[in-house]
């Protein structure tokens, strides 16, 4: 099969790499198209997957629907001379447009409910719609579930191996408590009007009284904070968070990275409770915690920095979640290679069950 895969965010670097490696290996043509947004670049040339540039992330609402329009009018053409079976991303409107003009087959993967724009300019014309179980949304006859998340496509332990390295370059002795804090840009068009954490420098002062601080930051940070800042390449923060005490932060995918890793997660954000894969961490698996109010955060950070056995009852959490979840990346793999003829229109019922649990 010729495959086109769109990345526009880190996150999406790591959920399709080894799906991309695996068709490779099994003979499939891989096509990689980009968007220069936070690390996206360097974490695609540090992984050696050779990829097109489509365009760079700018401020502001204007420019989001500008970059949209490049970004589709340059798929069209790399895809026309490319000549795909199957063009995949993450709710990506582009990734629907172009597929639909040309008559390709899509596949559209989404676990962010409340992005609600992104899905109604993409749903009506893409041909299937990869959900986790846990999402909150019906989409459809579209929508095939399964019992996973997107992060474990690449945090799965048959892809993923902490490397203690990673603390010495950040000068910190194998068991020694530190935390990381993860601030976001609220640049996304599901983030306009949205907020996180609101009392920075004092979740600061009070987290650095139980270990070393480390701040990830999607944009610049101020210069009070820059000392703060994590110094590793960024194929290495999951070894980060891996080792980390604990996790606060405005991100989503961090946080849910965090927990899965089996290191206490708190996300704060004016958007906690509106995602499935949230409330199922919390409610189910209490691997990680959801606050829009920075003050209680900062209360169950203390409580949980207190307890000297979290990390190893978190440990078991994990193990738990681990249990009941399946191998997401086998699952896109089976997935693409399953896909019957080569026009647009393919029925899910011919792909698979309704879930994949």
């Amino acid at each position: 099969m010729r495959i086109i895969v769109d990345i526009g965010h880190p996150a999406h670097v790591h959920f399709f790499k080894n799906t991309i490696w695996s068709l490779e290996k099994k003979g499939h043509q891989v096509m990689v198209v980009s968007r220069d947004k936070d690390v996206v670049i360097e974490l695609l040339d540090a992984y050696k997957i050779p990829h097109t540039v489509l365009s760079k992330v700018k401020q502001g609402k204007v420019h989001l629907f500008e970059e949209l329009f490049l970004r589709e009018s340059k798929l069209f053409n790399i895809a026309r001379q490319f000549n795909p079976d199957l063009i995949m991303g993450i709710l990506s409107p582009p990734v629907a447009h172009v597929a639909w003009a040309l008559g390709k087959k899509s596949i559209i993967f989404n676990d962010t409910e409340h992005a609600e724009i992104a899905q109604k300019v993409t749903y009506p014309f893409c041909d299937i719609i990869c959900t986790p179980t846990s999402f909150k949304k019906d989409a459809g006859k579209k929508q095939i579930k399964y019992s996973g998340y997107h992060e474990l496509a690449y945090l799965h332990p048959a892809y993923f191996s902490p490397n203690p390295e990673v603390l010495r370059e950040l000068g910190v002795e194998v068991g020694e408590p530190f935390i990381v804090l993860r601030f976001i840009s609220w640049g996304a068009h599901h983030d306009v009007g949205q907020h996180g954490i609101n009392n920075k420098i004092a979740l600061i002062q009070e987290l650095e009284k139980f270990g070393k601080v480390f701040i990830s930051s999607e944009g610049k940070l101020a210069e009070e904070f820059d000392r703060y800042r994590i110094r590793v390449p960024p194929e290495k923060i999951h070894s980060l968070l891996y080792y980390a005490t604990l996790c606060v932060g405005e991100g989503a995918t961090m946080a849910v990275e965090s927990a899965i890793l089996g290191t206490p997660s708190i996300y704060v954000s004016s958007l906690a409770g509106t995602m499935g894969n949230f409330s199922e961490l919390e409610q189910k698996y209490s691997l990680l915690f959801n606050y829009s109010d920075s003050e209680a955060a900062l209360k169950k950070a203390v409580e949980l920095l207190r307890d000297p056995e979290l990390k190893n009852t978190w440990s078991l959490k994990r193990d738990a979640l681990l249990r009941d979840k399946i191998d997401v990346t086998e699952f896109m793999v089976g997935l693409i290679e399953g896909l019957p003829g080569k026009k647009s229109g393919v029925s899910v019922s011919t792909v698979s069950d309704e879930s994949y649990a």
